[in-house]
């Protein structure tokens, strides 16, 4: 390879880099202040691409319009932030912070939707810059003017950046707040004032890098998950909340996959290796990388790490007579529910997605709430069993009673391997740690064509005769779902369960009395992949054929909102929440376009009025009411109905 050749690659990883740096900036500046891992951020920069495309076209004008329409649509989108944290983060900040991660989540499809709505679902190709059209050689390569402009623009960014918070009395209380935000609020200083401030200029960053990108690429709906996922990367790489962190974490990932793309395929010891397709995960190699080694990221401190909202966790206790009244209830409705499917022919096919959505919303649960270990990629381990068990099909020619528990083992090889590294983390270490893992394995199913089908996935996959029709398969998922939840629940009152939550509680305190914390969290990991997979494995052969959707990023995200959506604490909250994001889901999508925004504020809607989750809040509520009655019956005579007074 000849420096002609590799310097291209480079000048351009160090534009994008710039890029980069600009997003992941601001989404670091948000948590280290807010604390709040803003999954809406990568919404920001799509908006801030198509505003700039608008404001560009409309106002016009050669390089004064240009850049004045592409500086206009960065402080739109900025004062778009400021109010979404004004009208709607402000009224959570005091809710559990993975409740805080459903509301940006919610933010997401709506501002998906929005977008659709505004500029349609064609991508849009904004104006080249005026003046920066042409090219510079540089050592014989011709590289484009913008691009050369881009790569200053980081370094600036941050210089920039470094003064604010080193020379104005805004940047010194923002890096108070980084640091200890509950004392910043005891020395007198307007903490919803500083919030905003901090969020708005977090999101210009964002609309800025998304107004640069304009020249370089088109705007598409896409790119609000594209980003994000490499945003967090790069943030978690350079440690959450620090700056200097996230420029060397950009440069270092965009480096590197302009070096893939420039090297393309090599051989070693006889064998092709394409790295051009490593470019798909690379941020998440790295971020993986990192973390295993310094778990708080190359410029990070561990008190950022946090994701624990100070509650005090409820007390989980044995089923009581009512509860068990009720599980029979919903026992029997569950088991006759296929005598309505003449009146409904697509009932089985929904009540087999439910039961699916429920097995793997209770094995997210099981390590989420009783384990205290919060997990992005836990689709990772949906489609590892439903992949292991498609490929034998298909490959090995197995039948499906066959193919399923090997599937299921699979996945519970997964998440023994994923496990191990992932333990030995906390917070959102590692949630971004299990984010990067499930990447991975999707990047693979994405790429290994000849095995996995590659982006057309593997379809073809047949039950046996006996279990084709809707009634029979309906009935199969209901006993495999049943006993994994049963098993579950089960596995939280014996000694290991009480084992995984004295260690959630005080790992400190577990060590003391001899548990091994790490041995425990790793086996309920393990578990609750296991269960993972199983869901999986139902999930391919209900729909006869898997893809690499189904162990994307955003399969984890519903996961993570079925569980919050019914109460992360609870036993039954993730089964009441899968059920209505599927039946929300469902009949949301059929009666509009616009699905998403409306999935969005109805998730909203649930996250203000039920921050605890909707099994969580009409706990609380009867608890609330049982209190009052008892207060009633200490204050008021038994007989005549007469106040008694102290």
């Amino acid at each position: 390879m000849t420096l002609q050749s590799l310097l291209p690659q480079l000048i351009n990883g160090l534009a994008d880099a710039s890029v980069i740096f600009l997003i992941a900036s601001g989404l670091s500046l948000i948590f280290g202040v807010t604390r709040i891992v803003n999954f809406a951020h990568g919404s920001f920069f799509m908006v801030g691409i198509y505003l700039a495309y608008s404001l560009v076209t409309a106002i016009g004008g050669g390089a004064l319009g240009f850049w004045a329409g592409t500086l206009l649509a960065a402080v739109l989108v900025g004062l778009l932030g400021a109010a979404v944290e004004w009208t709607i983060l402000r009224r959570i900040y005091d809710a559990p912070e993975l409740f805080q991660l459903l509301a940006t989540f919610a933010l997401v499809l709506i501002i998906k939707d929005a977008t659709l709505w505004v500029w349609g679902a064609d991508e849009l190709f904004a104006p080249r810059a005026p003046g920066l059209q042409g090219s510079v050689s540089i050592f014989g390569a011709l590289f484009p003017e913008y691009d050369i402009v881009m790569i200053f623009l980081g370094p600036a960014l941050l210089g920039g950046l470094w003064l604010l918070f080193k020379r104005t009395r805004w940047g010194v209380l923002v890096r108070a707040a980084t640091q200890d935000r509950e004392m910043v609020g005891a020395l007198g200083v307007n903490q919803g004032r500083l919030f905003t401030t901090v969020f708005a200029l977090g999101c210009l960053l964002a609309g800025a890098g998304g107004a640069l990108q304009g020249p370089r690429m088109p705007a598409n709906l896409a790119l609000d998950m594209d980003s994000i996922g490499t945003a967090f990367a790069v943030v978690v790489v350079g440690g959450m909340g620090s700056i200097p962190g996230a420029f060397v974490a950009a440069l270092i990932i965009c480096e590197l996959k302009a070096l893939c793309i420039a090297l393309g395929t090599v051989h070693l010891f006889g064998v092709a290796l394409p790295l051009f397709k490593f470019t798909l995960v690379a941020e998440f190699v790295v971020m993986a990388v990192v973390l295993v080694f310094r778990p708080h990221g190359l410029l990070g401190r561990p008190a950022a790490a946090s994701l624990v909202s100070g509650t005090q966790e409820p007390v989980l206790r044995p089923a009581s007579g009512r509860s068990r009244r009720m599980a029979a209830v919903i026992a029997v409705v569950l088991l006759t529910l296929p005598v309505l499917e003449r009146s409904f022919p697509y009932l089985m096919v929904l009540g087999v997605d439910v039961l699916i959505a429920m097995l793997f919303a209770a094995s997210l649960h099981f390590i989420m709430g009783p384990g205290g270990m919060h997990s992005f990629g836990h689709a990772a381990y949906f489609g590892l069993g439903a992949y292991v068990a498609a490929v034998l099909v298909k490959s090995a020619g197995l039948d499906m009673m066959t193919a399923l528990p090997l599937g299921v083992l699979g996945a519970a090889i997964g998440a023994t391997i994923f496990g191990w590294f992932s333990v030995r983390l906390s917070g959102v270490y590692l949630a971004m740690l299990t984010l990067a893992f499930g990447q991975l394995v999707w990047a693979v199913a994405f790429q290994w064509d000849a095995v996995t089908g590659g982006s057309n996935g593997l379809i073809g996959l047949r039950p046996p005769q006996w279990l084709r029709s809707s009634t029979a398969y309906y009935y199969f998922s209901l006993v495999l779902v049943a006993g994994g939840i049963w098993y579950m629940r089960r596995a939280l009152f014996s000694p290991f369960g009480f084992a995984m939550r004295a260690v959630r509680d005080s790992q400190v305190r577990a060590d003391a009395i001899g548990i091994d914390a790490k041995r425990v969290q790793w086996a309920a990991f393990i578990l609750a992949g296991t269960f993972g997979g199983l869901a999986g494995t139902l999930f391919a052969f209900a729909k006869g054929s898997i893809s690499p959707e189904a162990m994307h990023v955003g399969k984890s995200i519903d996961g993570l909102v079925m569980v919050l959506l019914g109460g992360v604490q609870t036993i039954t909250g993730p089964l009441v929440g899968a059920s209505v994001f599927i039946w929300l889901q469902d009949t949301v999508a059929r009666s509009t376009d616009y699905w998403r925004a409306l999935l969005g504020l109805i998730m909203l809607a649930l996250v203000l009025v039920f921050p605890a989750g909707i099994v969580g809040s009409l706990l609380s509520m009867a608890a609330s009411l049982k209190a009052w009655a008892a207060h009633k019956r200490r204050t008021t005579g038994p007989l005549t109905g007469i106040e008694v007074k102290a």
